[in-house]
């Protein structure tokens, strides 16, 4: 694939979209375009595959890729939080399907200069962790001001073990400004070792944080069931169990529609279910999660639009 990045779960993302010839199909989270290629094959010259990614450097990859689409493919850099504004201002919306490939793109970690990752020795990389690095603060600058209360939630919605204990020991280190630094606040500190480096899952919680990946999430999922026509799929790919919580609380809640107290007897909201469940959530094949390491910890849920 290109870039050395491979898309997860192909297969089982296209049963769950369905896309059909002639379909408008939003990939919320282009990266190299593996996902929105497939869908494009599927959809024929009179479809269109709505292309989105914050990172104008992977969408650029995608561009080419997906050339031989022609206007089929109308890519856009922007976050999928703005989805919504997306498609009215290019007269798009409603659309068939929207997918959400969460996480980061293979190539982002391997680029070093980025600090989204860690390896032994080396020149010291700055700890940046943008994922769009045109705007916004970065990992050091994030960890410079804040405070050990908002550094522990921080960490905490993470899912990293003691948050607690590795706040005292980073704010004890400060100013961490590479990923070096970073790793030597972390060496005195005893967390688990599980299937990776014990370090990983603080790397993972300071890119969520600097990205506002978890609130973005909420937006994205709400701005997709808005612009969904009647009938229309939902599909999303996560790969943190913080991730696929919240969207798997999120699908419960429009398919169940009412969000009147329990104790009430009668529903008082009048709000009516907006998405109906597409079973229950899936994982890879054997065969792919020893194929492709990336694609071991994904879960794939889905819904229709009521």
């Amino acid at each position: 694939m290109s870039g050395g990045h491979t898309p997860v779960m192909v297969d089982e993302v296209l049963e769950l979209l369905e896309p059909r010839p002639g379909a408008r199909i939003v990939d919320a989270t282009t990266g190299h375009g593996g996902h929105a290629e497939a869908i494009l094959e599927k959809l024929g010259p009179d479809g269109v595959l709505v292309g989105l990614d914050r990172d104008a450097e992977m969408l650029a990859v995608a561009e080419q890729r997906l050339a031989r689409f022609g206007p089929a493919a109308r890519l856009f850099h922007a976050r999928f939080s703005f989805l919504r504004e997306v498609l009215t201002g290019a007269s798009l919306s409603p659309v068939d399907g929207v997918l959400f490939d969460l996480g980061v793109c293979s190539d982002q970690l391997d680029q070093i200069e980025r600090g989204l990752s860690f390896r032994p020795g080396g020149e010291p990389v700055p700890l940046d962790m943008r994922l769009d690095r045109g705007r916004g603060e970065t990992a050091a600058e994030l960890l410079a001001r804040i405070d050990e209360e908002g550094l522990v939630e921080l960490l905490r919605r993470g899912d990293v073990p003691f948050p607690a204990r590795v706040a005292r020991a980073l704010l004890a280190s400060r100013p961490i400004e590479t990923v070096q630094a970073l790793l030597a606040a972390l060496e005195g500190v005893r967390l688990p070792r599980r299937r990776h480096h014990p370090a990983t899952l603080v790397f993972q919680a300071l890119r969520m944080a600097v990205n506002e990946e978890l609130d973005e999430l909420d937006t994205g999922l709400a701005s997709a069931v808005d612009v969904l026509a009647p009938g229309g799929r939902l599909a999303v790919l996560s790969y943190h169990s913080g991730e696929d919580r919240r969207v798997k609380e999120f699908l419960a809640r429009e398919a169940r529609g009412c969000i009147c107290p329990p104790r009430l007897p009668v529903c008082g909201c009048g709000r009516q279910p907006r998405m109906r469940l597409l079973g229950r959530s899936r994982g890879p094949q054997p065969a792919e999660a020893r194929r492709n390491p990336r694609a071991r910890s994904a879960r794939l849920r889905g819904g229709v639009r009521c």
